[in-house]
């Protein structure tokens, strides 16, 4: 008597096809939780007032970038982290040398590397020296002798007799500075996590053998 046993569906084929098929799900639950996160961040800096250049810096990468896997993963970051992480977190921020922060008023015009222009960058651009003025309450200012041209900029007076010559404020001095936390983007990322595993089973069809 001979007997032959035969296993059909082949289970080779199927877990094949299985895993085929989780690798689909995983990939593609990674890359749509990180296009919403992605999405989800952008929405809340430019929602914030923060503009859509930094916004933008917000990018998504899915790994492996070809094929699929079981072991897929997405990063979702920002070009500008300094930024975004001091908005997210809403920092005190002191002077480096511990003394005082100088925020520049409309007066003192801005840099030409980017960005707030520092006193000692205005003092060579205009050829004016500051003066410091003391205040117990308020701010400390950073003044200068000068007139204000058609902008509102300080600048030199040219005027022999003295005439538009005036004190202008040019920064305001203070010891510290607590940013108000504006982004809440562990929400967000928390969010996307959680709905991984839905995503997963979702796009996980049961394998069908033909």
């Amino acid at each position: 008597m001979k007997l032959k046993l035969e296993i059909s569906p082949d289970l080779a084929a199927l877990m094949q096809a299985e895993i085929r098929a989780g690798e689909k799900a995983v990939t593609t639950a990674m890359h749509e939780a990180g296009a919403g996160l992605k999405s989800a961040w952008r929405g809340q800096i430019t929602g914030a007032g923060l503009g859509t250049r930094l916004g933008n810096s917000i990018r998504l990468a899915t790994y492996p970038k070809d094929g699929e896997s079981l072991n897929a993963a997405t990063l979702v970051w920002s070009n500008a982290p300094v930024i975004v992480g001091a908005h997210d977190t809403g920092p005190l921020i002191r002077s480096k040398e511990g003394f005082w922060l100088a925020i520049p008023t409309p007066a003192a015009g801005k840099s030409l590397r980017g960005g707030r222009i520092t006193p000692g960058e205005w003092e060579r651009r205009t050829g004016l020296r500051l003066r410091f003025i003391y205040r117990r309450r308020g701010p400390s200012l950073l003044v200068a002798e000068g007139r204000l041209n058609s902008k509102g900029r300080a600048v030199v007076s040219r005027a022999k007799t003295g005439r538009g010559l005036t004190t202008v404020p040019i920064f305001l001095l203070v010891p510290q500075v607590k940013l108000r936390k504006r982004l809440d983007l562990a929400r967000d990322a928390e969010r996307a996590a959680d709905s991984l595993p839905g995503r997963i089973v979702a796009g996980w069809p049961e394998a069908r053998m033909r």
